[in-house]
């Protein structure tokens, strides 16, 4: 079989975070139980040439054009990747579109409609009412004939299933398949040891994640470990590293924090093994996939009581489930959960907890075993489409 990931962008220091991340965790997973998963992307900020393969995957990128500035991700688009998708598309089983309202994924996800190659789509919680004039002219040109027509749409929780249904409330209840994070299993970090505590935020940097959470905190933990590092990590997507130094230097903590910037995917699984706790203060966080990747080596979390994995995190006892509220100072909440997960014994049950709630639940080989059942079905809803391999074999392409 083979099967095409279509995602919007990737970057050396994966500046798109989580759609990105999960179309290769999925292509790795697949190609490691014999699937040819392959991804098509747009590339930016490479200094070199791009890529023809990421992380062990088969990747044609393409170098992103900012066509439309203002619109950001949704605004970039390549002609020389457009030009090759119906080919792209033809020469697969199976088009997994990762999809958003933008330049490149809906166009793939329509020429697999116009080509009749079976679609599965996943929307990370991208697509939701709104009233954005440029969101709703785009669900009319296409979104709304994608979403309809899907031989299945992947969703995170119920909360974004509900959201695309509001987009298009024709749409069948069966076409939706739910189908959660998963990643590699990894080894347990090693021992904390006599050094100083370290909390980290290794994430895009923007309002949305509320970095300004996990700078407030810092004085709340300062005061009972006064020798405690605080990372603040990630691409800064929202321009907010600056302002969280300069809130860090108001609240008499600057020296306490470290802003290394953008990490590559070695090095931020290197921070995770190197930190005792971590923190995603994001009040809406679908299923992040950052939280996963902490858990996976066994580092204990502090996450908000609305994000997706906040029941899961709760019940395994893998950190502490705050109760943040947007518009609000957060950070003596968020400082007492880091503080709680620095006591020793707590820190060793957590971790174990969150090591164990990964490897038991969220690992990539049982989520691609899922994917594999969503993929079957939706191709054996076009029994007579001949198999990529044969249609390569006859046209000789």
């Amino acid at each position: 079989m083979r099967a095409l990931h279509v995602v919007t962008l990737h970057t050396p220091t994966n500046d798109f975070g989580g759609p990105t991340r999960v179309a290769l965790n999925l292509s790795k997973g697949l190609r490691g139980k014999g699937v040819d998963a392959r991804i098509a992307t747009l590339g930016d900020k490479f200094t070199g040439p791009l890529p023809s393969e990421v992380e062990g995957v088969p990747s044609f990128v393409r170098q992103a054009r900012h066509v439309l500035p203002a619109f950001e991700v949704s605004g970039i688009t390549s002609g020389a990747l457009l030009a090759r998708a119906r080919r792209m598309v033809k020469g697969a089983d199976i088009v997994h579109v990762h999809l958003m309202r933008d330049l490149i994924t809906l166009p793939f996800a329509l020429v697999a409609l116009e080509t009749g190659t079976p679609l599965v789509v996943q929307t990370h919680g991208m697509i939701d009412p709104t009233e954005k004039l440029f969101a709703k002219a785009v669900d009319a040109l296409g979104m709304k004939r994608v979403l309809r027509r899907a031989g299945a749409i992947l969703h995170l929780t119920d909360m974004e299933r509900d959201g695309v249904q509001a987009v298009v409330p024709t749409t069948p209840l069966r076409t939706f398949r739910r189908l959660v994070n998963g990643v590699a299993p990894q080894e347990m970090r090693p021992p904390r040891g006599g050094r100083p505590p370290t909390v980290l935020y290794c994430a895009r940097v923007q309002q949305r994640k509320r970095p300004e959470d996990f700078v407030r905190a810092m004085p709340h933990v300062l005061a009972r470990h006064p020798d405690a590092r605080f990372v603040l990590a990630g691409p800064d997507t929202g321009q907010l590293t600056a302002p969280m130094r300069a809130l860090a230097d108001e609240l008499g903590v600057g020296h306490a924090l470290e802003c290394p910037g953008p990490l590559g995917h070695d090095a931020v699984l290197a921070a995770l093994r190197a930190a005792d706790v971590y923190v995603l203060p994001s009040v809406v966080e679908p299923f992040a996939v950052s939280v996963l990747e902490a858990m996976s080596v066994g580092l204990p979390v502090v996450v908000a009581r609305t994000g997706g994995l906040s029941p899961d995190v709760a019940a395994a006892g893998a950190g502490r489930v705050t109760d943040s509220l947007p518009d609000a100072d957060n950070g003596e909440l968020v400082g007492r959960a880091v503080l709680e997960l620095l006591e020793p014994a707590a820190n060793e049950r957590a971790s174990q907890a969150a090591w164990r709630l990964v490897h038991d639940r969220f690992s990539i080989d049982a989520v691609v075993d899922t994917l594999l059942g969503v993929y079957g079905d939706v191709m054996a809803d076009r029994p007579g489409r001949p198999t990529a391999a044969r249609r390569r074999a006859v046209h000789g392409s």
